[in-house]
């Protein structure tokens, strides 16, 4: 498809810098089959039973931006994909600067570059003890905000929280499932109050999300692997729901791309434990995931694409025109939206 049926023009002033206060006070727009409607997260019971069950992504942000130097020249990379404890592939900038065999000095942790990719890809061999290296991120790197948060302030104390999602156990991931962030102990008493069901899964998000699609065509377009697991137990659990009539409900894109990764032709979902690099574009057939809530994407997105494969092209653009004009605010730290697939 042409990557320009997925753009829109954004104001900066929609773009959210910090996240609302609650997080639970954040708006909802939600898609239905039928009709828009203007909502707010703390509504998100009133459209679940008891039994639906939510599935979320219990993946941790680590501090994964780090500022060195190569010598003289000055290096910033954005972690995006762990090969092994202490090897990792990044992002980096100015990405000429870092040649096979170079060592880069983050303010006292020193890596090696021993691969290089496309798109400032780079993998770098960081020199500590595998033990460590959790340690040493959280010493010497900071949160990695989007670039359009980043390039607008400066990261905070208050990023430490804001970024992370309450379920977050797992670390790995350098981008927020930015979707998890809305929910507070008060919205998950409602739930609970409700009878909704609470699962999760873990895809490690890497920085790739907010790459752009340069390709003019979708069919160009690769996308970069993450690592996810889907236990024997939550599979088997979904699964049981499903079959007595309740529907998944996938907590954000990243949830739902593990969860589609993981299932058959069939739509039964299959344990899973590995990399994904699912590109879901419109024409995709959704076999896991019956309703999605998610924050609003970036123009030309992968993001963007894929809300506009389930709940159609042409929907998504009329939410996202509706959202504009009534001023809802986008993408990590911004509103939520709440999509039912599209009719058949």
């Amino acid at each position: 498809m042409d990557v320009n049926l997925f753009d829109f023009v954004l104001p900066k002033d929609h773009i959210a810098l910090r996240p609302a206060r609650p997080r639970d006070a954040a708006r909802m727009l939600v898609v239905g089959p039928d009709a828009f409607e203007h909502k707010g997260v703390l509504d998100l019971a009133s459209y679940l039973g008891p039994d639906d069950i939510l599935v979320f992504n219990d993946t941790r942000v680590i501090p994964g931006r780090l500022t060195g130097r190569r010598g003289e020249a000055k290096i910033e990379v954005t972690l995006h994909k762990r090969e092994s404890e202490t090897v990792w592939r990044v992002f980096a900038k100015p990405a000429r600067k870092c040649r096979i065999g170079d060592i880069l000095d983050f303010d006292g942790l020193a890596a090696e570059v021993i691969g290089l990719g496309d798109e400032g890809e780079r993998t770098l061999d960081f020199r500590v003890p595998g033990a460590e290296m959790t340690l040493a991120l959280e010493t010497h790197g900071v949160m990695p905000l989007p670039p359009y948060i980043a390039s607008q302030r400066g990261v905070d104390e208050t990023d430490l929280s804001d970024y992370q999602t309450v379920f977050a156990k797992h670390d790995g991931a350098v981008a927020a499932p930015t979707a998890g962030l809305h929910f507070t102990d008060r919205l998950l008493q409602s739930l609970d109050a409700k009878g909704v069901k609470r699962r999760a899964v873990t895809l490690h998000v890497g920085a790739g999300t907010f790459l752009p699609v340069k390709a003019e065509d979708t069919r160009d377009h690769k996308m970069h692997s993450e690592w996810g697991e889907v236990s024997p137990q939550i599979a088997a659990e979904l699964n049981a729901a499903r079959a007595r009539g309740g529907r998944i409900v996938a907590v954000g894109t990243t949830s739902l791309r593990l969860l589609e990764s993981a299932a058959d032709e069939n739509g039964i979902i299959q344990p899973f434990v590995g990399d994904t690099d699912i590109f879901i574009t419109p024409g995709y057939r959704f076999r896991a995931v019956d309703i999605l809530m998610t924050n609003f994407h970036l123009p030309k997105s992968t993001l963007f694409m894929l809300v506009s494969a389930f709940a159609g092209l042409e929907r998504m653009q009329a939410a996202y025109d509706l959202a504009i004009r009534e001023n809802y605010r986008f993408y990590s730290y911004g509103d939520s939206s709440l999509l039912f697939p599209k009719k058949a």
